[in-house]
């Protein structure tokens, strides 16, 4: 399968599909003739010393400092080598690549000025697995993503480290053993056009929208579970409650759990047992619902991002144009991001209330303390709920934003910062933290199920506990429970849960 460049704009399922899926990626010859005439304009300009922005001039503060044409290849390279500041754990590998991706299609636009050789390179990096090792910390998200992207183009310099097929190596013996051709020099305008931009911080937020939305998904079952072990009342799922109010998210999730609960001989209706359920039940339509409405837009910000020209200067050859602007502010992306991790941080927060109704037996409806039939000698799941109170509370500091602070660089000429990676960052953090919740969730509200007895789960919930019950058995006395809930969470990371419902009941909706 391949992924053609320059001729539609990229989803954000296309960036999975050659960041996971290993989709070779390749260029439309009418986005690299728009490259061939850009690139033309920065040749001219240098000819004639014309003076521009990181073209004839140095950078930041510097910007004043004109530039021979004779230093400009020169310049770039330097310009590589000083900002490759990066700190920190590398970037994860899939994350990488989808760096390089969105590179190549920004630089594939036609208003960078790089010559064909620098994106064939990226792609030819690309589909032989050549995948650099980017420290995940550095980034002011303003000026474009500077540190971390410098340590991405010095492994095209045969400088830097990189992997291999998964093996780290020096950045040469990497290029060498995939049969990549080094980059001799940088010409004028490319070290400046492969660093100015938003893409670290735009693909570490997209893989991190991509797994939410599919975490979700696991949320919708994972309420369905616990009001199976709970003897949930379904009416206020009703469709005719959330169409009076009218949002996408939440009448998306009462249709789910709808669908999923069919069935279900433990469901009840109101009055039946009791006259309503407690929020963390009873509002799970509108509490899932709106983090689902922010992944929808945060989604929807991504795509634009990812198909935006974030360097500068910006060329427009039909003009005759070199522009110097400020596309590679990260701000459009920073507080969506901080949005994410907001959206992300609630999955946990209702998860983990769930958890503790399901384990407490003031309010768990007549299951045992703590979801263990011999307590006492037993704490059963106890202290799930302590880890998982552990993960929210640890949530509640990371989703403080970090779009409102910024601290003026180079010399106070880049006055005002997005910290738009941060934001992305410490949304995948979150993620993670929301991730280990849900499946302690789903161990539990299996564990209620076995105790309440059910005599016939409902169409969705039936598939979903099968499966969790191929992997972690009922728990009868104390055992190590983090390997029970890394095998949920695994599953979890597989999608192999949801597939198993979708299977049986057709697609979920997000």
């Amino acid at each position: 399968m391949e992924i053609i460049i320059g001729k539609e704009r990229l989803s954000l399922q296309d960036l999975i599909n050659v960041t996971r899926k290993n989709y070779v990626v390749k260029i439309d010859d009418s986005a690299m003739e728009k490259v061939k005439i850009a690139r033309k304009l920065v040749e001219d300009y240098v000819d004639e010393g014309r003076i521009s922005y990181g073209i004839t001039t140095g950078f930041g503060k510097f910007s004043d400092q004109v530039i021979s044409k004779e230093q400009t290849g020169t310049l770039q390279k330097n310009l590589i080598m000083s900002h490759a500041c990066g700190v920190g754990d590398p970037l994860p590998l899939d994350v990488v690549r989808g760096i390089m991706l969105l590179r190549i299609n920004n630089l594939s636009k036609g208003h960078s000025g790089v010559r064909p050789l620098i994106i064939n390179t990226l792609i030819d990096m690309l589909n032989k697995n050549v995948t650099p090792y980017i420290p995940e910390k550095g980034s002011l998200g303003a000026s474009g993503d500077l540190a971390p992207l410098s340590h991405m183009v010095l492994v095209m310099l045969g400088m830097g480290k990189a992997y291999y097929n998964g093996e780290l190596l020096p950045g040469a013996e990497a290029m060498k053993k995939a049969g990549v051709e080094i980059l001799e020099e940088l010409s004028s305008k490319e070290g400046l056009a492969l660093i100015n931009g938003t893409q670290v911080m735009t693909s570490v937020g997209a893989h991190v929208t991509y797994d939410g939305i599919n975490l979700l998904k696991h949320l919708d079952l994972a309420v369905a579970l616990s009001m199976e072990a709970l003897n949930g009342i379904i009416c206020a799922f009703d469709p005719r409650i959330q169409e009076l109010r009218g949002h996408e998210g939440q009448i998306k999730t009462a249709e789910n759990v709808r669908r999923i609960l069919n069935g279900s001989s433990s469901i009840t209706k109101q009055g039946e047992l009791r006259t309503q359920d407690a929020y963390v039940l009873r509002c799970s339509p509108q509490i899932h619902g709106a983090s689902k409405d922010a992944l929808d837009f945060i989604r929807k910000k991504v795509e634009i991002e990812m198909d935006a020209v974030t360097d500068n200067p910006i060329i427009f050859p039909d003009t005759d144009d070199v522009l110097s602007g400020g596309n590679f502010h990260g701000q459009p992306m920073a507080l969506p991001f901080d949005f994410l991790g907001i959206a992300l941080s609630e999955v946990a927060d209702v998860s983990e209330r769930r958890i503790e109704r399901l384990v407490n037996p003031s309010l768990n409806c007549g299951l045992p303390a703590f979801l263990i039939e011999n307590g006492g000698l037993n704490s059963g799941f106890m202290i799930v709920q302590y880890s998982a109170a552990s993960l929210v509370s640890e949530n509640k500091v990371l989703a403080h934003p970090a779009s409102v602070d910024s601290i003026p660089s180079s010399a106070n000429q880049e006055d005002h910062v997005s910290m738009g990676t941060i934001a992305a960052r410490k949304a995948g953090e979150i993620l993670k933290n929301s991730r280990k919740v849900v499946a302690m969730e789903l161990l539990s509200a299996c564990q209620g199920i076995d105790l309440r007895r059910v005599e016939k789960l409902g169409a969705g919930t039936s598939k979903a506990y099968d499966l969790i019950r191929e992997v972690v058995t009922y728990l009868d006395t104390d055992r190590v429970m983090y390997l029970d809930i890394d095998a949920v969470e695994n599953l979890i990371m597989g999608n192999s849960i949801v597939e198993n419902v979708e299977n049986a009941i057709g697609e979920l909706n997000i």
